[in-house]
């Protein structure tokens, strides 16, 4: 028996969301279990089932270059009060 992750996405731009795992004995046997188990209220109408030995993981560690940049997570508050300083020196001279 393998492991796999089943994946849903609904109809448009919605992106594929994690809807659980699954055993199965044969990718074909993998796919009728999920939609038995995963669709059978119409949750989606596009259907990913990945054998978990495919899936990359990676080293601990990995992202940690990425947590330290707060520029990233801008929520525009300072862009807007610098064009709120140059609107007003604009319509003051």
């Amino acid at each position: 028996m393998r492991i796999y992750e089943v994946f849903l996405k609904t109809d448009g731009k919605e992106e594929f969301r994690h809807a659980g795992s699954i055993e199965a004995a044969t990718d074909e046997l993998a796919l009728i279990l999920a939609r038995e188990n995963y669709a059978r209220r119409a949750e989606g109408i596009h259907m990913w089932v990945v054998d978990r030995k495919n899936i990359c993981i990676s080293d601990e560690g990995f992202i940690d270059p990425n947590l330290n940049k707060p520029h990233r997570h801008n929520d525009g508050k300072k862009v807007a009060k610098w064009r709120k300083s140059q609107r007003d020196k604009k319509n003051d001279g």
